[in-house]
């Protein structure tokens, strides 16, 4: 299973070299195992994520910078399109796929040591929790926690059901680094 790591960066990595424009996306499909990507140690994304601007399939800026990311960017339903370009669906739709993997903070960092938010490290497909974010900016209130594309709430558990029940289905998001 760590390999499934190396691999699913390697997808992101082909995904992103065959459109020279896009620099962002959500998967359109997980890797069918919940939460476990076979990764293992806890890194703060907006760190390996590169500096920006990151582009849709569509070539539509969705931030500029790290700070416009984790700040007043343009994620949202129309913006954050899977590699072939197409929405995911999100709240009110069916089957509902707006709860992302993230295992991050709001400011994009990672959770203090003792605090599992990325369902062990990305190694578990059971018990647990990882941290969602709601691609489509909507949640079941009208706040900040709701409207985050990268820190919403945990999910129910680690395994393809859990994300399923939750309100996702195992996607994330790759970044192009620069």
């Amino acid at each position: 299973m760590r390999f499934l790591a190396a691999l699913l960066a390697l997808g992101c990595s082909a995904v992103l070299a065959q459109n020279q424009n896009m620099s962002f996306f959500v998967t359109s499909a997980g890797p069918g195992n919940g939460a476990d990507l076979g990764a293992t140690g806890a890194v703060n994304a907006r760190e390996r994520i590169g500096k920006g601007p990151w582009q849709n399939a569509k070539g539509q800026v969705v931030a500029k910078s790290v700070d416009e990311l984790h700040g007043a960017n343009n994620l949202n339903k129309e913006t954050a399109l899977t590699e072939k370009g197409e929405k995911v669906n999100g709240r009110g739709d069916s089957p509902n796929m707006h709860d992302i993997l993230t295992g991050s903070q709001p400011d994009g960092r990672a959770f203090p040591a003792g605090k599992d938010m990325t369902c062990g490290n990305w190694t578990k497909s059971g018990e647990g929790a990882a941290m969602l974010g709601h691609h489509d900016r909507q949640g079941l209130r009208d706040d900040d926690a709701s409207k985050s594309w990268n820190s919403s709430h945990p999910s129910r558990g680690c395994s393809q059901d859990a994300l399923k029940s939750t309100g996702g289905n195992g996607l994330f998001y790759c970044f192009a680094t620069n």
